[in-house]
This record gives C-alpha cells, structure tokens and sequence, in this order.
C-alpha cells in the first residue's frame, strides 16, 4: 500500500501514541529525513530512534524523583566553587557522587558554619543519586520532626517511620540550627535508628558532635544518635568562613566601585 509522507507521519504518530513512546513521536521524522540526507542505514535510523526513546524515559524518570526528593533548589556539584572554599576536597566529594557509599550504607555528615556550603553540597549528592535511579528525599531536621509529630497525632507513625526506611538516601540538612522538644529528638531518632548501618543519610549541621545536646537534650540519647551516625561515615568539615557573606561583600563593593 502506498500512502503520502504525511498519512505515513500521521499513521506513526497514532501508533506511537498507542504504544506510548513520546519521544519516537516527536522525532521520528526529523530523524527519518536526517538518516535519508546522510544514507543511513534502517537499523542504524531504528536504534537512534530507540536509544532516543530510553534517553527520554530515564529523563523522566529522574525528574520524578528529583519532584519526589522535595529539594528546596536544585544545586549541583559542577556548580559548586571549590576555589572558594579550599578546605573542602573536590576529589572527595566527585568521588562520593558516584554513590558507592549508598551502596555501602555509609552516611556523610558536612559540618560547618553557616554559607560554607553545605546544604548546596548535600542537595548535589542527592541529586546525583536521583540521577543513580535511587529513592531520595531531602528534610531539613525541624521539618521532619514536624512531620513526625504530625505523624504521630494522626496515628500514622508506624507507617511513615517505614516510609522512610525505604528511602535510599535521606538529606537531613539543618540539624542543630533548631533545637528539638524531648519527644521531637526521640522521634527523630526513631528514623536514624530504623536506617543505621541500612540506608545512608546526608546530614548539614553547624554543630560539632560535643554540642549536640543542643539538639538532643538527653545525653544517653545524644550518644546513641552521634555513635549511629559517625561510625563508618564520611566526615567532611566545610570550615569557618562564609564563602555567600564574602561573595555578597565583593557584589556590594564592585556596585560601590562601578
């Protein structure tokens, strides 16, 4: 049978449709004409077209759990300046990137003052990890505690405790700029116990580990969290110095001097 280009284009977009695979249909055309201007073979035109179609879906794919991750922006480890902060090791951190440690069940915990970037390094390595085909969510620690208490009121606890068991990676960013209620801290640490030595987690905190009462009042259940949290972990300090207030000062002083 022979039809025009045009009832073939629209005869292959129906089917596509029906076969749901998006991005053959919106490129199998321009493919097509492509592969005839250059005589590419049928089969080297169908794996193109094939290869398109799997790029696309692990795309959609990763933006889903980008969009199930929660993260507040979406920072990257290329858009970090690691020129700007020194004592942070590039290598280090491209090489935790890779996800090996969430195959370990290793945690890292970024310790720091405030704009040393370590929310934008923690969100980095979880979104890498989305990239990886991993379950990941981001919750700064009063967050979660919120939405434990939550949790517990409604009668739900159980169920969300397991919930986040099953993620693969949990970004806990802020711990210790809030300091948590009794029963909130033994909430949260229901959730560090459930994942110790199962499930990585990315904790930020400002805090070094001596002045974590601030956040866990009782002491016994302070040194359980920093025990499960520290051992085997990858400790990264990100400094003193606030890389965002300095970069702020030298925009104010280059408007001062324009």
């Amino acid at each position: 049978m022979n039809r025009t280009t045009s009832a073939t284009d629209a005869l292959v977009r129906a089917q596509t449709r029906e076969l749901h695979l998006p991005g053959v249909s919106a490129r199998f055309a321009e493919l097509a004409d492509q592969a005839a201007r250059d005589g590419q073979p049928h089969r080297d035109y169908l794996a193109s077209l094939l290869d398109l179609e799997l790029d696309q879906r692990a795309q959609r794919r990763a933006e889903r759990r980008l969009h199930d991750a929660r993260f507040p922006n979406r920072k990257r480890l290329e858009d970090f300046n690691f020129e700007q902060a020194p004592a942070i090791s590039a290598s280090l951190l491209h090489q935790l990137a890779k996800g090996e440690y969430i195959a370990r069940a290793e945690n890292v915990i970024l310790i720091g003052d405030s704009g040393t970037g370590k929310t934008h390094l923690a969100t980095a390595l979880g979104i890498a990890a989305c990239y990886q085909g991993r379950r990941v969510r981001y919750a700064t620690a009063a967050g979660l505690v919120t939405e434990l208490q939550e949790a517990q009121d409604g009668q739900q606890l159980a169920r969300t405790v397991r919930r986040y068991a099953g993620i693969e990676l949990l970004v806990l960013d802020e711990l210790g700029y809030v300091q948590a209620s009794e029963s909130g801290a033994e909430l949260l640490f229901q959730i560090l116990a459930e994942r110790n030595e199962s499930a990585s987690i990315v904790v930020t905190t400002n805090l070094p580990f001596g002045e974590w009462t601030r956040v866990f009042t009782d002491a016994r259940l302070c040194k359980a969290v920093v025990d499960r949290l520290t051992f085997g972990a990858h400790i990264i300090e990100t400094g003193t110095e606030s890389w965002r207030l300095r970069r702020s000062l030298d925009r104010a002083r280059t408007g001062r001097t324009s």
